[in-house]
């Protein structure tokens, strides 16, 4: 059992034959009454967010998850594919499950997959991926008060505001959260 103070983000707990991932934390205390404890959460069996409360002092399920290292081989329209890296055996998992991360997949690339039962649940992505530019315009020149970005489309097929000195050719860093351009790798 874990007592709620501990759901921290990233935690996971198991209750009523439904595993979360708890993705926010918040702590209330009002006047002489007890502690309030609000989480929001994801489901990881179908990938909806609520949010639970839960009085200080309460205690919840612990989830009985395996983690496994798995290389990522290819994807289609619905659903990726991994390898174990020791056993050989193959998963696959929804794209709808990997909610838009799909993309950031890299083929060959060892990711983490938090498995119940027999059945992946999460791929746990890098904060950061490199990525190259493959389609860059060139930069307006010319004095600029603030930063200028244009448009440029990566080599997984995304498209990204990059600084205008950014060129085809060239490695950026891209936070995988946001999907947001961070900084250009040398």
């Amino acid at each position: 059992m874990i007592n709620v103070t501990d759901l921290r983000s990233g935690a996971t707990f198991q209750e009523e034959n439904n595993l979360f991932e708890v993705l926010e934390y918040s702590h209330t205390k009002m006047g002489r009454g007890t502690a309030s404890i609000k989480v929001k959460v994801r489901n990881l069996k179908t990938g909806s967010i609520t949010e639970k409360s839960f009085i200080s002092g309460a205690r919840v399920d612990e989830a009985d998850l395996d983690k496994k290292e798995a290389q990522f081989l290819y994807k289609d329209d619905k659903e990726s594919t991994f390898m174990d890296n020791t056993t050989y055996d193959q998963f696959t998992v929804a794209n709808s499950l990997l909610s838009g991360g799909e993309k950031f997949l890299k083929e060959g690339e060892s990711y983490q997959l938090m498995i119940f039962g027999d059945q992946v649940l999460k791929v746990e992505l890098p904060r950061t991926v490199e990525l190259k530019v493959v389609d860059s315009p060139p930069g307006a020149r010319g004095d600029t008060v603030a930063n200028a970005y244009k448009g440029a489309v990566l080599e997984n097929g995304m498209k990204v505001q990059v600084p205008m000195f950014i060129k085809e050719g060239e490695k950026v860093k891209v936070d995988t959260r946001s999907s947001e351009y961070i900084e250009r790798v040398k």
